[in-house]
């Protein structure tokens, strides 16, 4: 069926639907080709470059509206490496973690590894669910996940107790409802919700998580200099990175920040978008009688991932080969999920006609696989 051709009028105008990397804007591509030459290639400590990483430090403190004491830090190595980071600098002596995915477990992989914290107190949920949180004794970090890519939950991060808030937001961030003052770190990646590459990590800190940071370096706790906090956040007042970063990665963040807040006004006009584009997946879901979202509580449902169950007549591995050779990418099952099932990234790079274009694809495609 992968010669199946596809109406051109049908087809969405940029078929990207990935959910990590996710869709860049063209716009956004053709601005770094204008100014590139004079910025990829040279140093990183000279104003020309430390300039971008401000405007993208000060375009995300505009977008999220910062509480009054917080600070962007920036580091090199993306969310996984700042898993790493945490256990060194942020996880004092025992983390709470709530797992309901791949990459709400990987965090917790890491605190049971490090030898010098105790084993963490983990609560589980079946995936496609979301566990509830609570005050956890003994904790002084309760791990939280905003948006668990593998299964597409969404979880609000809230305070339960004293510990520090600490928040995966890496496909979360810049598509979903946050209140930061209910957290002390969130961070995140580039290459999702802020339509860059990968290979850097953004963190919001709280005065709180500040406080925690310079006190664990002080400390005898031996701690890497690339996985040393301190050293971020002290680059980081300085508008650079410790190490070397990928100044494309930072210009691109820097072009979708800006034109998150010059075309939505900031966080809430963009969620008020993604939850337009969540509707539009959910609902025509609901309405056939072949597919299912996942999530079965809406709250509980992400607007910036969508995972959608087919039925077992309708196989989702051949839905997604007719779709790739016509061009329309990487709608996937995550895949160590094993599920029947469409994957979408709907991140705010992408369009809601895009969106409202895909399923028209889909209906399409599951037409000619189960006409007789």
């Amino acid at each position: 069926m992968t010669d199946l051709v596809l109406p051109a009028e049908l087809l969405p105008a940029d078929g990207r639907f990935g959910c990590g990397p996710s869709k860049v804007r063209p716009e956004a591509l053709a601005r770094l080709a204008e100014v590139g030459d004079q910025l990829l290639g040279t140093s990183h400590r000279q104003p020309r470059v430390k300039d971008q990483v401000r405007r993208l430090q000060e375009g995300l403190g505009s977008l999220f509206g910062l509480p009054e004491g917080y600070e962007i830090l920036l580091s090199v190595g993306g969310a996984t490496a700042f898993w790493e980071a945490a256990a060194f600098g942020l996880v004092e002596q025992r983390a709470r973690h709530y797992v309901f995915g791949e990459f709400s477990g990987k965090f917790a992989k890491v605190t049971t590894a490090a030898p010098w914290l105790q084993d963490p107190d983990v609560i589980e949920a079946a995936f496609g669910a979301v566990p509830v949180a609570s005050p956890a004794d003994g904790c002084d970090v309760q791990a939280f996940t905003h948006n668990e890519t593998s299964t597409g939950v969404l979880q609000q991060p809230r305070r339960t107790d004293d510990a520090l808030v600490v928040v995966d937001a890496t496909s979360g961030a810049g598509g979903l409802p946050v209140d930061l003052a209910q957290t002390d770190v969130y961070y995140f990646s580039l290459q999702k919700g802020f339509a860059s590459e990968g290979g850097l990590v953004v963190a919001i800190v709280s005065p709180a998580a500040v406080e925690r940071i310079v006190r664990i370096a002080e400390s005898d706790r031996y701690v890497p200099t690339f996985l040393d906090l301190a050293t971020a956040l002290d680059n980081s007042r300085k508008h650079q990175t410790y190490n070397t970063p990928s100044v494309s990665t930072v210009f691109l963040a820097a072009e979708q920040v800006d034109w998150m807040n010059e075309t939505f006004g900031g966080l809430d006009g963009v969620v008020a978008e993604q939850r337009k584009k969540a509707d539009a997946v959910y609902g025509w879901a609901q309405a056939r009688d072949w597919a299912t979202p996942f999530v079965q509580d809406p709250d509980a449902r992400s607007l910036v991932v969508a995972t959608i169950d087919l039925d077992d007549a309708v196989s989702a591995d051949q839905v997604n080969a007719v779709l790739r050779a016509n061009g329309i990418l990487d709608t996937d099952a995550y895949r160590k999920l094993g599920r029947n099932q469409l994957r979408v990234g709907m991140f705010p790079a992408v369009d809601l006609a895009d969106v409202q274009a895909y399923t028209a694809c889909v209906d399409r495609v599951v037409e000619e696989l189960t006409s007789p």
